[in-house]
């Protein structure tokens, strides 16, 4: 639909090589032959089996969750090498023993699910041997799918059940044996099959299916197009171009390094092309992508995992995140749109953009099924049937129009590619669960949260500070979901315990584990976009954390005033910090840029960054301070403003 491709041959990227480089997930092996038919075959099986439990009532929690294990395991033994340097085009023999070996350990469980219930709490031999088996071929398929962080996180705590007697102070425990350890995380649903994995065996599998779909039906070039005919004039036009996009993709996308290779290859040299600077060009794509785990109406897979662990509908969590995440991404567009004017850069002519108009009338049936989604969350679906009907008008909305319409196979490879999809969030919510298994083994959540408390002296801030500091670390080399489930785990009800309320706690923590894609020294999501952008990667990390500043700010002002996530709230109370959350953050991002009407300097800098500060804290006095430093920060741009214009127009 676009009308001028502003991309260079020297530009193009191959989207394949570029994800296996900076998304472990996709660094999967892709042969053809008697092997690629074999995992078609268990990935389409995988799917099926989900549909059939969704529309035909899932099985008991264990035996569910057992079989959606199973499958995940099979798959990650035969996509993903033991070894990177092994051949991606050829199965391995040790890899299709393991695989073998890996299914059938969750699938005792099932065969002899009777027996285990009967003798509940005793564990036999063979128990002790399969469920031993069972957790270290867990933590292999983690490292392999998800990465080292996870499994050295996850054998630390591990390490820590059987250190307890032996270890001074608050963390000293009973300690416990290896046959109790292993029957708590593999014989019961408070380890591997704990909410995780039940979550993902239900509702995350089939988000996961339907964004597989979306992506069939062509639903994100409709964004990318949309998202031109509507910024794309503007100043600076491409870099909004990003941010809006990457906000739309941010529905059908659940990953950031993702978000940057489906919307980055094409508006990332786009930007370039205007004068972008490359290190700004690729933080942009990078902050905006990283924001779509954050937008409504379908989020990252850690936002259905919150709803479970705070017991609210999925619903309340996706009112909760909306005006955050509209803060978010307005924060950004202002960045985007101060570079734009500190630099001049203006926009692509609108007869070289598509219209709008005609984009809605072609592609915008494809839409549907968002709008359709949150009907049905609002009306009182539960997110696996909204899921279940909204994979289905997906595929009938393609359906409207000819030039949209998925064929058959479009369809069998929509239920291949959404198990592939699910696999690294099946394994990572496995790994959390051995996790999860220690820390109510052990205590170890109450224990953390005391010396959490005991560190900052009772005090909520330096509590906020050090879970915010938790998440950011675990982020680095911990996924999002996984990172969730650990700091929910742990710093959560500490927050809770210092007066925070529990959905404002769980969104804190959710909000910093996905940031921390962003934030140096390991930006995953910032280094992928420097890849397209061939720019330095850490100057890419730096401006991204800089864009993406309103995320470093908007947990603290829930958390101070719940208000802004819907919380026992009025409409007037909550426009009320909307709009000073807003000019506060426009202040922040003016000092940080250099750039308002004019060039700052540091006084301006400094009363701009202040005084947005103080805005952004949901308090009367705060508020008055702060708007007093803006005006006389305005007045002073606005005098120097004028200065510069005299001699235009003395000249004219």
């Amino acid at each position: 639909m676009t009308k001028h491709n502003l991309t260079t041959p020297e530009d193009s990227i191959n989207i394949e090589e570029f994800m296996a480089k900076y998304d472990r997930e996709s660094d999967y092996r892709r042969f053809s032959g008697l092997g690629g038919k074999i995992v078609a075959v268990i990935a389409i099986a995988f799917s099926l089996f989900q549909l059939y439990t969704a529309i035909f009532g899932v099985l008991d929690a264990q035996i569910q969750r057992a079989v959606h294990l199973s499958f995940a395991l099979a798959l990650v033994y035969l996509l993903y090498p033991a070894r990177r340097s092994w051949s991606r085009n050829h199965l391995h023999w040790i890899d299709v023993i393991l695989a073998i070996v890996a299914v059938a350990m969750p699938l005792y469980i099932v065969v002899f699910y009777n027996d285990l219930v009967l003798r509940a709490g005793l564990v036999t031999p063979t128990d002790m041997i399969v469920g031993t088996l069972g957790v270290l071929l867990i933590m292999e398929a983690a490292r392999r799918v998800v990465g080292w962080p996870i499994v050295i996180v996850a054998t630390g705590f591990v390490a820590y059940a059987f250190a307890g007697p032996y270890l001074p102070g608050v963390f000293a425990h009973q300690g416990t044996n290896l046959e109790q350890l292993v029957g708590h995380l593999f014989y019961t649903t408070e380890g591997i099959f704990g909410i995780p994995l039940g979550v993902s065996s239900t509702f995350i599998f089939l988000f996961i299916l339907f964004g597989a779909y979306l992506e069939k039906t062509g639903l994100g070039k409709f964004f990318i197009d949309l998202a031109n005919a509507i910024a794309g004039w503007a100043s600076g036009g491409p870099a909004k171009v990003a941010v809006l996009s990457s906000a739309l993709m941010g529905t059908v996308s659940g990953s950031s390094v993702g978000n940057v290779a489906g919307t980055g290859s094409f508006t990332i040299p786009m930007m370039k092309s205007l004068g972008y600077r490359p290190e700004f060009a690729g933080a942009v794509e990078a902050a905006a992508s990283t924001g779509g785990q954050l937008m409504p109406p379908i989020m990252g897979a850690a936002a259905f995992l919150m709803a479970e662990f705070v017991g609210v509908p999925y619903i309340d969590i996706v009112k909760a995140a909306a005006i955050p995440a509209i803060l978010y991404f307005t924060g950004i567009w202002i960045g985007v749109h101060l570079e734009a004017k500190r630099t001049g850069l203006k926009g692509i002519p609108r007869e070289q953009l598509p219209k709008i108009g005609q984009i809605l009338l072609e592609r915008g049936h494809l839409a549907l099924p968002l709008a359709a989604i949150i009907y049905l969350l609002v009306s009182g679906k539960t997110p696996m049937m909204a899921a279940l009907w909204a994979i289905v008008l997906a595929v009938a909305a393609s359906m409207l129009r000819r030039s949209t319409r998925i064929s058959f196979m479009d369809i069998i490879k929509g239920l291949e590619e959404g198990a592939r999809a699910a696999v690294g969030v099946v394994i990572a919510c496995a790994t959390a669960g051995i996790i999860i298994g220690v820390v109510t083994k052990t205590g170890l959540g109450l224990k953390l949260g005391s010396a959490l408390i005991d560190l900052a002296h009772g005090q909520l801030l330096p509590t906020l500070v050090f879970t915010m500091v938790t998440s950011l670390i675990l982020g680095m080399g911990v996924p999002t979901t996984a990172n969730y489930v650990i700091t929910s785990t742990i710093a959560a009800p500490t927050l809770v315990q210092l007066g925070v309320p529990v959905l404002a706690a769980h969104m804190f923590v959710f909000y910093f584990g996905i940031i921390a894609d962003v934030t140096p020294p390991v930006a995953l999501a910032a280094f992928a976009g420097s890849g397209i952008a061939r720019s330095d990667p850490m100057k890419t990390a730096f401006n991204a954390s800089k864009l993406a500043i309103a995320a470093f700010l908007i947990p603290y002002i829930f958390v101070m005033s719940p208000s802004l996530l819907m919380v026992n709230t009025t409409l007037p109370k909550v426009l009320m910090m909307t709009v000073t959350s807003l000019v506060g953050m426009t202040a922040v991002a003016a000092a940080l840029s250099g750039y308002l009407l004019t060039r700052t300097r540091l006084l301006d800098q400094v009363l701009f960054f202040v005084g947005g500060l103080l805005l952004i804290d949901p308090h009367t006095v705060t508020d008055l301070i702060g708007l007093l430093m803006l005006i006389c920060a305005f007045i002073m741009q606005r005098v120097r403003y004028q200065k510069q214009k005299q001699p235009s127009v003395s000249a004219n």
